[in-house]
């Protein structure tokens, strides 16, 4: 019996332009305010909200998860400890290098963003947490899926075991999105905003990856 072949995997570059339209494709509706996407940014954050002040106990689980497991600060020491590691075990200087400065350009990019679209955060009269800055993007939701998207390929570069590797991706998913539904629920962000911090996030760790691939060959 013959199977149809497997459809080819999408190419690095194919992936970057992609995500590239998609986030420029958001941005522009969140800029332009288009109606839809406003309204259901709306519904979305106003039934999660009232869920939020309803639970307090959920709602306490996620402050402590956003404000120190998930938060940008406790993220970028775990870029900081793979930095040593790199630097320790496999004097790899130039991708420790590497991944400082997509970090850290990583950030430049998320708070020049905040800045250009300084789209308003939902306003309550009952909240349960504050947040600072514009609300595009979401500085959580970035700045995770950028950490974990790199640390992911440099776990995939340098041979990670099934084990390893499936562990790995497990707390990657579940950080990525555990920390986007949190922002949402405790009402500091849209939820529009939290799939641009995935999107622009994503766009990062493409770009950052394909030009360390070009620099390395």
């Amino acid at each position: 019996m013959h199977y149809p072949p497997h459809p080819p995997r999408p190419t690095l570059r194919q992936t970057t332009i992609t995500l590239a339209l998609c986030s420029a494709l958001l941005l522009t509706l969140v800029s332009a305010e288009w109606h839809p996407l406003i309204d259901a940014d709306e519904r979305i954050a106003r039934t999660t909200h009232r869920w939020a002040v309803e639970d307090h106990g959920l709602t306490h689980i996620f402050r402590i998860l956003t404000d120190w497991v998930w938060d940008p600060l406790t993220l970028r020491l775990v870029c900081a400890a793979a930095m040593a590691w790199l630097v320790w075990r496999r004097s790899a200087w130039w991708t420790a290098l590497w991944l400082a400065a997509t970090c850290a350009l990583g950030t430049l990019f998320q708070q020049t963003l905040k800045a250009l679209v300084d789209r308003p955060r939902p306003v309550w009269p009952d909240p349960v947490d504050s947040a600072h800055y514009a609300a595009f993007p979401s500085g959580h939701a970035m700045t995770a899926t950028v950490v974990c998207g790199l640390l992911l390929w440099l776990l995939h570069d340098h041979g990670a075991g099934r084990a390893a590797w499936r562990t790995a991706m497990a707390l990657a998913v579940i950080s990525v999105a555990g920390v986007g539904l949190t922002r949402v629920w405790l009402g500091v962000h849209w939820p529009s905003d939290v799939l641009g911090g995935w999107l622009l996030g994503a766009l990062v760790v493409a770009v950052a990856v394909g030009a360390y691939e070009r620099w390395r060959v």
